[in-house]
């Protein structure tokens, strides 16, 4: 059998953990340890964890940060602590602390982890009209993003109930991110760090119509897209940029010729490139990546002639009735298509995370 340590991220918990531990502590299996992660929970919650240290459980150990963090961060305390103090574990299970998760749950995963201890196993909640509002959207959302960023069609991305193999989760203590973006990096970045996700049916289950849950809709929500929106800011400001320049040197020019377009595109993809690839270095991916200048300035160029050529042929498949405009709009198509292109490239290529160099 394979060992594993069970990690349970809390703040503010009420009986439900209480009750979590006890049946954890039932379990006839090769469950290593429980760690337990106070996340700077108030005072009037702290009986809870002192209720936990009188089970005198030597399987059971708890961690407190003084200040609350956020939930990315109580996992990779917890994550850490499992890696320098449990040498001979291949997974740790996460588990939240809120009564959505059972021990039945828990094994189900435990059972799919034993048959792939190389993959991220995750307990997927079937969403239907009994599940609050915010969940189901955050869900589609997320889910949404996965799959259109890392051809990967995870259907609960927002789930807590995980098993991560080792060698992930040597990994992830690295990852920025101290909310609940680091959940959802966690698995949008499995598939460029070698991880296969395996999905496990378990029972959905929201208490008191999950007010128990701590995730804050607008703050949350954002951190766990900053990337994306900051990349989308990042190239909606050389989009302006590009656009503007190749409108100014059309309409100075007047003909429409694939040479003027290609002469147009160049010089404005130039300038805003600069802009573009400061931004994306310094502010969206975090001077991530080798040789970035080099992989970037050959991403410029086949996107250069990629958007000056299929401008050209857009252009001249719409009608002339925009005029001097209908270059632009014909540009403002491709570009749309690029962009995602490019972001995949710019992530999964130019600013792949790993060592970082300076350019």
């Amino acid at each position: 059998m394979v060992q594993v340590a069970v990690l349970i991220p809390a703040l503010n918990p009420d009986q439900q953990l209480v009750q979590l531990i006890r049946k954890l502590q039932q379990v006839q299996s090769d469950l290593l340890a429980f760690v337990v992660v106070d996340d700077g929970s108030d005072n009037s919650h702290q009986p809870v964890f002192h209720k936990l240290a009188q089970f005198h459980e030597p399987k059971l150990h708890i961690l407190h940060h003084v200040q609350n963090q956020g939930k990315g961060a109580a996992l990779k305390t917890g994550l850490n602590y499992c890696l320098q103090h449990f040498p001979q574990i291949r997974g740790i299970a996460t588990m939240d602390s809120d009564g959505q998760h059972t021990v039945t749950a828990l094994q189900s995963c435990l059972r799919q982890f034993q048959r792939n201890p190389q993959h991220l196993v995750i307990g997927t909640r079937q969403f239907n009209q009994k599940i609050p509002f915010r969940s189901r959207f955050g869900n589609l959302l997320t889910s949404g993003l996965v799959r259109t960023f890392t051809h990967q069609d995870i259907s609960d991305t927002q789930t807590g109930l995980r098993v991560i193999p080792v060698a992930y989760a040597q990994q992830l203590v690295h990852f920025p991110g101290n909310h609940y973006e680091f959940e959802f990096d966690m698995l949008l970045k499995a598939k460029a760090a070698g991880v296969t996700v395996t999905e496990t049916p378990i029972p959905t289950i929201y208490l008191n119509g999950n007010r128990a849950s701590h995730f804050r809709v607008v703050r949350d929500s954002l951190a766990i897209y900053s990337r994306f929106l900051k990349f989308s800011a990042s190239s909606l400001i050389s989009f302006f940029i590009d656009i503007g320049l190749f409108s100014l040197i059309m309409m100075l020019v007047e003909v429409h010729s694939l040479r003027n377009i290609l002469v147009a595109t160049i010089i404005a993809r130039s300038l805003s490139a600069v802009v573009n690839y400061l931004i994306n270095h310094h502010l969206v991916f975090g001077h991530a990546g080798q040789r970035t200048l080099l992989k970037y300035g050959c991403l410029l160029v086949v996107q250069m002639l990629a958007s000056g050529y299929f401008t050209s042929v857009v252009t001249g498949i719409l009608p002339d009735s925009a005029g001097s405009l209908t270059p632009t709009i014909a540009k403002i198509i491709v570009d749309l298509t690029l962009f995602i292109l490019s972001y995949w490239v710019q992530r999964d290529v130019i600013f792949k995370e790993g060592r970082h160099v300076d350019n």
